[in-house]
């Protein structure tokens, strides 16, 4: 190997703590891209870190290998994403043969720390599709893993890099409140976008560990950013109301159903042409319905959850998700010593908003390397002075901008020095998922979970 290619290589195992060298420095050619392998052909894995990354970064990567455990649909990923390379149903099959320098996991949830960990051992930088796992044990796994090794993990935590996320981070850093205090979060899903993780195994908490732990992990990372420090303890309550056992009534799955016309829930997964070809053009193989009812007897996880949250630092988090609401968005009250912010996505009432909720998450989704540019205010309201109104520059698409800027950073410029600290490594992953976990706990034992108890980890005051 050369010592080029050791550099290279080097800055992307760095890359979790932001000190790697240019990959463009090192002039690659054809023979000497990045050697990528993805394990998990589902919706996330073929489009942000398939396609996408094919389309924008063919000249400096390239894919050596893709693993599933359904064939059929593997065949049908690889033709999506535009490869030519070979298909495995085993994944150190895989890695063995194709020798990979960096190993993508997209998988389902459940599932990740045991490519995350047979990656590292096989001699490979790992780089996740969050969250990081599902519970502690299986965390505290990851993280002896990643000690072991001389290689190192990266977590996609794409929310950091939304510009409107940023220009938060960038006031609370410029000290614009004073000491932080407390925040009040509240994200809100629609019966769209909220109905579907009741629909697919998220619903089953031994597959997806709960919406505390899939979605949420997303806005803990993101609390835990702003905030800079880590959480020491977490009291929760939570509860299934609505969807599961809850429902008026219940069928096989939507396109079978004979409630179809009284259902304010029926999806016709048929006329999805790419779910339909991508889930239930494989579903012979492994049995996974993606137009499951909402109502099923086997859903177990909440639908209603409500945290407290106390840092190493003292903040206070209050924190809510609501998973049926009318329409998506989120809402945040952050108060300091010497002021607040207020700040806010996708709250139709204060812009006359009218678009549908499905076509808005569809655009939200979206991968698109060109966008129009328009404005979100975060309200700065100083003690005793009369509130500022700060305009931020957004896109709408690849979850507010925020996608392409992540994959910027690891495949473009590793190198150049971030000054809002957005990378994420193991111990931003664990953090984030460990709050979901404490509250699943707390729930289960009706008190309050310390985040130490869960791993090794020992919060501190500064994010560490």
């Amino acid at each position: 190997m050369t010592t080029s290619r050791r550099k290279f290589l080097s800055s992307i195992s760095m890359l979790a703590a932001s000190a790697a060298m240019p990959i463009h420095a090192f002039d690659f050619g054809a023979s000497k891209k990045l050697k990528v392998a993805l394990v998990g052909t589902g919706i996330r894995g073929i489009t942000f870190w398939g396609k996408r990354l094919v389309d924008e970064y063919s000249d400096i990567l390239e894919f050596v290998g893709l693993s599933d455990i359904n064939s059929s649909r593997l065949e049908y990923g690889k033709g999506y994403i535009g490869v030519s390379c070979p298909t495995f149903t085993d994944f150190e099959k895989m890695v063995s043969s194709t020798k990979p320098d960096l190993v993508i996991v997209t998988t389902k949830d459940s599932t990740h720390h045991k490519f995350i960990i047979k990656g590292l051992e096989m001699g490979c930088d790992v780089l996740t599709e969050k969250p990081l796992t599902t519970d502690e044990t299986k965390c505290q796994a990851i993280l002896d893993a990643e000690k072991k090794s001389n290689k190192n993990l990266i977590v996609g935590f794409n929310y950091r890099w939304s510009p409107y996320a940023t220009k938060v981070k960038e006031l609370l850093a410029n000290n614009a409140i004073g000491k932080l205090v407390s925040i009040d979060f509240h994200w809100y899903l629609n019966t769209y976008h909220g109905a579907s993780y009741f629909r697919r195994w998220h619903g089953q908490m031994e597959s997806g560990g709960s919406l505390w732990v899939h979605k949420a992990t997303h806005h803990f990372d993101l609390l835990n950013w702003w905030i800079d420090s880590e959480p020491e303890e977490v009291f929760a309550y939570g509860d299934l109301e609505f969807y599961g056992k809850n429902g008026p009534f219940r069928g096989d799955k939507c396109r079978t159903c004979e409630h179809q016309s009284k259902c304010d829930f029926y999806w016709d997964i048929n006329k999805d042409e790419f779910s339909k070809k991508l889930y239930v053009d494989h579903e012979h193989e492994d049995g996974y319905i993606r137009d499951n009812c909402l109502f099923r007897e086997e859903i177990d996880i909440y639908d209603k959850m409500s945290a407290q949250v106390k840092y190493a630092d003292n903040t206070i988090l209050n924190y809510s998700l609501t998973t049926y609401s009318p329409y998506e968005g989120w809402r945040a009250a952050i108060n300091g010593t010497k002021g607040r912010i207020e700040a806010w996505q996708d709250i139709p009432y204060f812009k006359n908003e009218t678009t549908d909720e499905a076509e808005k998450h569809t655009k939200e989704m979206a991968q698109t390397s060109k966008d129009e540019i328009y404005y979100e205010p975060v309200i700065l309201h100083k003690l005793w002075k009369t509130h500022e109104t700060v305009q931020v520059p957004m896109e709408k698409s690849g979850h507010g901008g925020g996608d392409k800027r992540l994959h910027d950073k690891i495949f473009k410029s590793p190198e150049t020095e971030d000054e809002f600290g957005r990378t994420a490594g193991v111990r931003d992953g664990a953090m984030s998922i460990l709050i979901g976990v404490g509250a699943r706990r707390s729930i289960e034992g009706g008190k309050p979970i310390k985040i130490a108890d869960l791993t090794d980890l020992k919060p501190k005051v500064k994010r560490g």
